[in-house]
């Protein structure tokens, strides 16, 4: 291998071993039946997920009708109410998500102006 190539390599692997990976982001949004409140809140949040962290989330739809026992475990008390599981730390996000802006901070993608 020519030396410019194994100076180039050698470079390329020390930046990666600076930058830190990027994170996986693991979402779940509580939703209470099919109201256009709840079908909002989905189209608003996929659409938020797929701009800024495409490849990069988990998003599970949680009907609180149909799955009670995992509300009462999260103590969710409004709906839709989007919770950021990881990365850490947990955040919680209450309403439609039509504020991309807000729930882009909530999710720590964007600094709180």
């Amino acid at each position: 291998m020519p030396k410019q190539k194994a100076r180039d390599s050698t470079k390329a692997f020390e930046r990666a071993l600076v930058s830190p990976p990027e994170k996986n982001y693991v979402l779940r949004l509580y939703i209470t039946g099919t109201t256009p409140q709840s079908v909002r809140a989905i189209a608003n949040v996929k659409k938020i997920c797929e701009e800024h962290l495409k490849g990069r989330y988990e998003l599970e739809v949680i009907d609180m009708y149909q799955q009670p026992q995992l509300a009462q475990g999260e103590q969710i008390i409004a709906a839709p109410t989007l919770i950021k599981k990881l990365p850490l730390p947990l955040r919680r996000i209450i309403g439609d998500m039509s504020k991309a802006e807000r729930v882009l901070v909530g999710l720590d993608l964007r600094k709180k102006v």
